[in-house]
């Protein structure tokens, strides 16, 4: 949560040298007036808006901090390209006339660019911080934030004409150095919070493939305190989709040979996955994953498992196994169903919606693509009194005719 507001902090430093220096960049870079400025501030406000709204479209209504890396990088990348813009030669222009210059549009661009992106990375981060800071300590957490927003609006005020006065920098010189430190500073928190750029990862990926539709996840996934998540298993994209569907971290236990896939084992490993194996093939990892699930639990963290204990073979739901009973019997939380739609016959399943034996088959082609996928969440069970046919037959309730 420190990272979080830290780096809600650094979106005000930025603000404050870009628009702390705007009036005289209209004037001196672009040849423009008063007039000129009030356009370019409008430009970089209105930016920030679109970006804001947008971010609850790509998020699904979900707090997703995967969109803050995306907006680092965004917001990054366009002030360096700004920092690079030529200067117009003309002096006093208005914004019809400063419009009508080469290289006008590609400034225009770049303001509304940062705004935009700055809207995909500080509201993920107001939603982070207000959806995990315990309610009987928020009013205090935004009043720190606030007093560590102004001493940082005051360091970048001070900073800006301390550099340009001492070292004789021109704005562009100014931005170049600030879209650097952006750089640097976003790579430093995200190399500290791992969770940033992992949900990124899994998001683009998952936003990619697939169309999700959620039901339930606000009202019935907790906010805060543990509780034990059980989905029916289709495809090996199960755990990336749920992901990215809920709000709060979620520790996903998983067979050890799907944790191991190259590439996808970072992801797996960044996000504190659980890798399980059978009692048949390897007894003290078996014994491992359990430990690891009561442990996260007693941490107050959410744990999602997959009770039939193996993908589908035919899109059906199997009957869930005795694991899920043994979680509970050690530790009673609240048991949150769910249940995965219409990913059967996706190219991560187990087949594809093709004729058995067939090359294609073997290949898993997709049947669609960005095909429509839906979570459904149903009410908490109390932990102390659910079985695993109680579970099983939500999960299949809730998936309906759907595989």
């Amino acid at each position: 949560m420190r990272n979080a507001i830290l780096g809600v902090s650094w979106f005000w430093f930025i603000g404050t040298v870009l628009t702390g220096n705007l009036p005289v960049y209209a004037e001196t870079h672009l040849g423009g007036t008063q007039t000129l400025y009030v356009f370019a501030l409008a430009v970089f406000s209105i930016g920030v808006g679109v970006g804001s709204l947008l971010c609850e479209k790509l998020s699904a209504r979900t707090v997703e901090i995967g969109l803050v890396p995306l907006g680092a990088i965004g917001m990054s990348a366009c002030i360096l390209h700004l920092a690079f813009a030529p200067a117009i030669a003309a002096q006093g222009l208005d914004v019809q006339g400063f419009m009508a210059q080469p290289g006008a549009w590609r400034v225009v661009l770049d303001l509304a660019g940062i705004g935009l992106f700055a809207g995909f990375y500080v509201v993920p981060l107001f939603a982070l911080i207000q959806s995990r800071t315990p309610r009987a300590e928020l009013s205090r957490v935004i009043a720190g934030m606030n007093i560590q927003n102004a001493v940082f609006i005051v360091l970048a005020a001070l900073g800006g004409v301390a550099l340009q006065q001492a070292l004789g920098w021109s704005i562009p010189q100014l931005l170049l150095a600030l879209g650097i430190a952006s750089i640097v500073v976003a790579a430093w928190i995200f190399s500290i919070v791992p969770e940033f750029l992992m949900r990124f990862l899994s998001w683009l990926l998952v936003r990619s493939l697939y169309r999700l539709k959620l039901h339930g996840i606000e009202r019935h996934v907790p906010d805060e305190g543990p509780a034990l998540l059980v989905c029916n298993h289709v495809s090996y994209m199960d755990a990336l989709i749920l992901a990215a569907s809920i709000p709060r971290p979620v520790r996903f236990v998983m067979y050890y040979r799907i944790f191991n896939i190259p590439v996808m084992r970072w992801i797996f490993r960044t996000a504190k996955a659980i890798p399980i194996a059978g009692a048949k093939e390897d007894p003290a990892l078996m014994q491992r994953a359990f430990d690891a699930v009561d442990a996260a639990l007693a941490e107050g963290e959410l744990v999602c498992i997959f009770p039939e204990g193996a993908l589908t073979k035919d899109g059906n739901i199997a009957p869930f196994k005795s694991g899920v009973e043994k979680i509970l019997a050690r530790r009673p939380v609240p048991v949150v169903p769910m249940a995965l739609r219409n990913m059967w016959g996706s190219m991560w399943s187990r087949r594809a919606n093709v004729k058995a034996g067939s090359a294609l088959d073997r290949m898993r082609v997709p049947r669609r693509l960005r095909a429509h996928v839906e979570v459904a969440v149903a009410e908490p069970m109390d932990g102390a009194t659910a079985t695993k046919e109680l579970l099983e037959a939500k999960v299949r309730a809730l998936r309906g005719d759907a595989a």
